[in-house]
């Protein structure tokens, strides 16, 4: 009787010589990779791209290119890919680039963070305290309601016009949605998850660790990335109406200024690159923080099958 692993291969697909074996393949040699050819782990990231997502931008730049190649448009509005091209070798060369974006970028990060910490602190009082829901939810729905730039005015008079006003406004910009998909990632946990953890006698700091922040996780995750959007779309806002200082927003409002379109479009490039970068970043970290997570569901599993029966022999007992 043949193995459940042996091979036979058809007669029809190979053709042997008397006294050749047939051909095998876990006898063949392995084929040498060429220079310059993909390995495993490019391969595996290439794949991993989605390349239909340049379908768009490169029919823009190809339209662009020929309308300015053209002169379909005789206007000083529109300028041609090689203008911005040389404009941004001129801000490279010069360190302007690196000088106004780094100024953005700490900005943006000292905000992201600062409103972070407070929107974390904020969204677990409201949604682990009832008390605290009670006394501060009303106000935060209602804070919630006013604009973000209604703030400018307020905040100028008391801050100024430096970093500092820049700042607090950041943060405010990022403190409302980590704060608000907190309380709604706490308040979303399935009930029956807080009562196996009752079953199993989890304290309250246990309940906290191991049920409701990796239920909340996913939610707390979406509050955090639209805090870091939110943030880089504040700080351009805040260089433009709180002008003094240095940043990416000044470039363009220099452009601007000296009707120069091509400094312009060539801060526009950058600002959209860097929140794509900034968007590429942030869903990295999350998705290798939920992998991680993924390695604690079997262990979750076994907890809540402890539980269940746990719960099955203490209803028996008590119907007995």
């Amino acid at each position: 009787m043949p193995s459940l692993f042996s091979f036979h291969a058809p007669r029809r697909l190979f053709r042997t010589r008397p006294g050749n074996p047939p051909p095998c393949a876990c006898e063949a040699p392995a084929t040498p990779l060429r220079e310059g050819t993909p390995g495993p782990r490019a391969r595996a990231l290439l794949d991993r791209f989605d390349w239909r997502g340049l379908v768009l931008p490169l029919a823009l730049f190809a339209l662009w290119w020929l309308v300015s190649a053209l002169r379909l448009v005789k206007s000083g509005l529109l300028v041609s890919p090689a203008d911005v091209a040389h404009t941004a070798w001129q801000q490279i060369e010069s360190g302007a680039l690196l000088h106004a974006l780094s100024a953005s970028l700490a900005r943006e990060a000292s905000g992201f963070v600062i409103g972070t910490a407070g929107g974390l602190l904020l969204g677990s009082a409201l949604g682990l305290s009832r008390i605290a829901a009670r006394a501060i939810g009303p106000t935060f729905d209602t804070f919630k309601q006013i604009s973000l730039f209604a703030w400018i005015p307020l905040i100028s008079v008391w801050f100024g016009l430096g970093d500092m006003a820049k700042v607090v406004f950041l943060s405010l910009a990022a403190l409302l949605p980590v704060a608000a998909h907190t309380c709604d990632g706490i308040h979303a946990v399935p009930r029956r998850y807080v009562e196996v953890a009752h079953a199993l006698r989890y304290s309250r700091l246990q309940l906290i660790r191991h049920v409701i922040l990796p239920a909340a996780l996913p939610t707390i995750f979406t509050g955090l990335y639209l805090g870091l959007i939110y943030s880089w779309l504040a700080t351009l806002g805040a260089e433009y109406l709180l002008v003094a200082g240095s940043g990416i927003g000044n470039t363009l409002i220099d452009g601007s200024e000296q009707f120069r379109m091509d400094l312009v479009l060539f801060g526009v490039i950058v600002v959209g690159l860097t929140g794509w970068a900034l968007n590429a970043l942030a869903r990295g970290i999350e998705r290798r923080v939920m992998a991680s997570r993924g390695e604690e569901r079997e262990h979750a599993a076994a907890r809540n099958g402890a539980a269940r029966r746990y719960q099955a022999v203490h209803q028996r007992e008590a119907n007995t």
